[in-house]
């Protein structure tokens, strides 16, 4: 008959089990940076909650085979690839963990086809008045990239303003020539930083391509923010004669926000400076290993 002392589990067995729930954490934590997704959309996909996920991938979270399971299926990996017993895959997990931001960027490139597709193309996705076209400069000096605003690229190659291209050849005629633009881009760099238009995921397969091709970041920040950046740059068209601007700004947020939200990264700019925006912002792409200075 066993007793209550011999139904305790031991000390080398807490460790051991501290050690596995450890392992667990980290090999997800690198299966989903491996796929390029934020915590939120594995905790959509999933079905577990953003705040477990984090205490899963500290190695604080003692999650259950069903919940797991769930993780699992929604980073497209086996369960034995994060439970499994592999000393050699602990061990090559731990260097990589440990190593420096260039080092992971050349062992990402090397075993990571999606992320060698991406090369380090960096592409900002959002409303206008989110601050792309203002990050998108500082960020691709800081990594010595060229930065492309997407229209103005469009517009250079049709030898016509935006507007005068949809007047001639109508949405159909722009988001063809958007699709054509960005296939250049993407042909000719691998490492760029693009600003898109916000209504570039109006065309679903342009915005497939986008999320194909570049590491996204979606850069948000709260309504009345973007309302009254745009203004502070000198347009007041949002609101001329428009009582309803702002309403109609947060229904088209609303209706994007579903799209957004597939973006790999996100940042929210609402109430920051530029400097701190700035700042965020690198340090997103440095700690993903997403751009490096060559």
């Amino acid at each position: 008959m066993l007793s209550a002392l011999d139904t305790q589990p031991s000390t080398e067995t807490e460790a051991q089990v501290s050690a596995l729930i450890e392992l667990v954490g980290t090999r997800v934590r690198a299966a989903r940076k491996s796929a390029s997704m934020s915590r939120r959309e594995l905790s959509e996909r999933s079905g577990v909650s953003p705040r477990y996920l984090a205490q899963l991938e500290s190695g604080q979270g003692n999650i259950s085979i069903g919940l797991l399971k769930q993780v699992a299926l929604a980073l497209g990996v086996s369960m034995e690839a994060l439970v499994g017993s592999n000393d050699a895959t602990q061990r090559m997990t731990t260097l990589f963990l440990n190593a420096d931001s260039a080092t992971q960027a050349k062992v990402l490139q090397t075993l990571e086809p999606q992320r060698n597709k991406k090369a380090q193309r960096i592409c900002l996705i959002g409303l206008r008045g989110a601050g792309k076209s203002t990050l998108g400069p500082m960020i691709a000096k800081d990594f010595d990239m060229p930065f492309v605003e997407l229209n103005a690229e469009i517009a250079a190659k049709a030898g016509i303003p935006i507007g005068e291209i949809i007047a001639l050849y109508g949405e159909e005629g722009y988001r063809q020539l958007e699709s054509e633009t960005l296939d250049q881009i993407v042909a000719e760099n691998d490492r760029i930083v693009v600003a898109v238009a916000g209504g570039i995921v109006s065309s679903a397969h342009t915005f497939q391509h986008v999320l194909a091709q570049f590491h996204t970041v979606w850069i948000k920040a709260q309504p009345s923010e973007h309302m009254d950046r745009v203004r502070a740059q000198g347009d007041l068209r949002p609101m001329a004669g428009n009582p309803q601007a702002m309403q109609h700004l947060e229904q088209i947020l609303k209706a994007r926000e579903v799209h957004y939200t597939q973006a790999a990264y996100q940042l929210d700019t609402s109430g920051a400076t530029i400097a701190t925006s700035h700042a965020l912002l690198h340090d997103l792409l440095r700690k993903n290993n997403i751009a490096l200075t060559p």
